[in-house]
């Protein structure tokens, strides 16, 4: 039990983590500080686009990074995500592939408390 909660724990951080860098980029591109795709939403392309880093500004030679590497999930041992896109269905179990909305673990176990750690 103990370690269960403590991988769930890990899987909060992991998500939350995540979650905070897709806002910090929405945020960047809202304020117009970096360049993004027409049709994005101002979302990043993929998760490797948030490690990587972008450029700030026209002409500049800096970049800002969102994310240091991409979080392992705990559930399933890899630093996969199943991804959600702005456009995607919000059912929708695959990943239309335009931005990166929101992240899901991949596992299809059940936690703790009922739900589904996929639906977290």
């Amino acid at each position: 039990m103990t370690v269960v909660r403590s991988k769930e724990a890990q899987l909060h951080k992991a998500l939350r983590e995540i979650h905070d860098a897709i806002d910090r980029y929405k945020d960047y591109a809202d304020r117009n500080l970096i360049r993004v795709e027409v049709g994005s939403e101002g979302y990043p392309p993929d998760l490797e686009t948030l490690v990587k880093g972008v450029q700030i500004g026209a002409g500049s030679d800096r970049k800002v990074r969102f994310l240091r590497r991409i979080p392992v999930d705990p559930m399933t041992g890899r630093a996969e995500w199943n991804l959600q896109a702005v456009q995607d269905d919000p059912d929708s179990t695959s990943w239309g592939g335009k931005n990166v909305f929101d992240v899901h673990s991949k596992s299809r176990a059940t936690a703790l408390d009922g739900s589904h750690y996929a639906d977290w």
